[in-house]
């Protein structure tokens, strides 16, 4: 009954907050037909600064915290971001009209982060007075690229066993029908053997490029940067001076222009099947609560706060917006952007802010008191 209580009463408060109430303002206005347009530059500097600012607090952060004590969090993170991908392989991927690639895809969006989602828990967990630790946001990478990389790993695998199994019938209905492949397809020496070898090789996935494009991309390219300069240099000034006071009105402006990018991918998931909105509505609150389950363990055994416990759930809880959907057109084509964009902005990332936030916030409040 407390953690109702606690939920319904963070709810109420999320939606008076700027982070819900722009989000749900941006839908509104987006439905009613407004010619409302923010520039995609305008956009693009907003969410650099964001995570800019992210990166710059875990910057200073570590630099002045034990490297010891991040170990198993990361590990988390790690742990969250491969395995959400396999569970919507083998969820989504059987419900009825859904295809395999495209329910891969989208569990690679649903395991990557959402900055602005990750930047609207901070903003909840310091109104709400929640410590945590500052370097928690440094988390973003380490469940970003691992869900990346293992969902395109993984539909890529899954299409070359594809082409295999087709090609291996398609020998045996030949073989049936009383012909039989031409000899000429063997190879005829061991160079030709070699070479064929090669071959089947270059059709191998390699994991480094795919780490790369994803480090490539604008949003953990930021985050990153941020990092590096909050580690390696003394950037308190101008933390304090221009990144900080600026960011709960930039998270205000990109939350309304999320909320009419939300309303107008609505009518992308029309075109695929519609277990993708219960799946954009379920999965978010299990990744969450997977996420949570493993914070607590750190924070049973490396003192871990129940800020921070917050922090990897509502990221598990997230879905990529902005590094993801580039990064998984270029690596599974084949997979249909309706599906898994469609599903991440239309309905996950209003969940994982609108309801996951406050449901993890209450959680951690009836568990640990905080």
């Amino acid at each position: 009954m407390d953690f109702f209580s606690l939920f319904v009463k963070d709810f109420v408060q999320q939606l008076q907050s700027p982070t819900l109430a722009f989000l749900i303002g941006g839908m509104v206005i987006a439905a009613l037909g407004s010619e409302l347009v923010i520039p995609e530059s305008i956009c693009t500097i907003i969410v650099f600064m964001l995570l800019t600012k992210i990166g710059l607090t875990g910057g200073i952060a570590i630099r002045n915290s034990n490297l010891a004590d991040m170990v198993l969090p990361m590990i988390c993170a790690v742990v969250v971001g491969i395995l959400v991908v396999f569970i919507a392989r083998y969820t989504l991927a059987k419900l009825p009209k859904v295809k395999v690639v495209d329910a891969i895809a989208t569990g690679g969006l649903f395991g990557a982060v959402s900055g602005s989602t990750m930047a609207a828990g901070l903003t909840v967990l310091e109104e709400q007075k929640i410590s945590y630790e500052a370097w928690a946001g440094a988390l973003y990478p380490f469940m970003d690229i691992p869900a990346l990389v293992t969902a395109i790993v993984v539909a890529n695998i899954y299409l070359n066993n594809k082409k295999r199994k087709e090609a291996a019938n398609s020998i045996m209905k030949t073989v049936a029908a009383g012909d039989y492949p031409d000899r000429k397809e063997y190879p005829s020496s061991r160079q030709e053997y070699l070479n064929e070898q090669k071959g089947d090789g270059e059709n191998r996935v390699k994991i480094w490029p795919i780490i790369e494009e994803s480090l490539r991309g604008p949003a953990l390219s930021a985050m990153l940067l941020g990092l590096a300069l909050g580690i390696l240099t003394q950037p308190e000034s101008v933390y304090k001076s221009f990144y900080d006071p600026l960011f709960r009105g930039l998270l205000s402006i990109l939350m309304l222009v999320m909320g009419m990018e939300a309303w107008s991918r609505i009518g992308e998931l029309r075109k695929v099947a519609q277990w993708y909105v219960v799946y954009s509505v379920v999965a978010p609150f299990i990744h969450g609560l997977i996420a949570f389950g493993l914070g607590m363990i750190a924070h049973y055994t490396m003192n871990f706060s129940m800020g921070g416990v917050v922090i990897l759930a509502v990221i598990a809880a997230s879905s990529s917006d902005i590094s993801g959907p580039p990064t998984l057109r270029a690596g599974i084509p084949s997979a249909n952007p309706s599906a898994y964009i469609g599903a991440s902005t239309a309905v996950g990332t209003p969940i994982a802010i609108g309801l996951c936030i406050p449901f993890f916030v209450g959680l951690a409040q009836a568990i640990g008191g905080v």
